[in-house]
């Protein structure tokens, strides 16, 4: 990959990785780290990546180094709420989006990626498998159980609109 082929996927990359890595986290600073050290492996890594191939290279750095930052942080947590006073406040979901999204953080990680990824971005089965380091069947298999899970929440008693 040359340096005008690797501005080029800059250009044309940037917004798309970053708007997948915000609505899985939900933390622009966090996703912005994230976009930025996927970018900088790719420039060091530039020699061995071919340029047709630097899409889903990118997506893969990327979606890993989400992956990485997430175990961290639920780590973080998971240590906070031992020590904090923690409270649950049960608030019924009184639209759409916030049910939709309340949905989506019911599901794992890699359920919650691999959802982003097709509905969302519009990755085919064959890219989120090279994405996500998952052949075409696990993928399916697995966006499958994600889909179940969304609709049986979404269609709950509680959250019937």
């Amino acid at each position: 990959m040359t340096e005008r082929e690797y501005n080029e996927c800059v250009h044309q990359y940037a917004d798309n990785v970053f708007r997948f890595i915000v609505k899985n986290l939900r933390h622009e600073e966090d996703a912005k780290d994230i976009v930025q050290t996927a970018f900088e492996k790719l420039w060091r890594n530039r020699d061995a990546v071919e340029n047709s191939k630097s899409k889903s290279y990118l997506f893969t750095v990327a979606y890993n180094q989400m992956i990485d930052h997430l175990r961290k942080v639920k780590r973080i947590q998971l240590k906070d709420e031992f020590t904090g006073d923690t409270r649950v406040q049960h608030q019924p979901a009184n639209n759409l989006k916030k049910a939709l999204q309340d949905a989506l953080n019911r599901l794992n990680e890699v359920q919650k990626s691999l959802v982003m990824l097709k509905d969302y971005e519009g990755y085919s089965y064959d890219e989120i498998g090279k994405i996500t380091g998952l052949n075409e069947g696990q993928v399916k298999v697995y966006l499958h159980r994600a889909r179940l899970t969304l609709r049986n929440y979404l269609v709950s008693p509680e959250n019937v609109m």
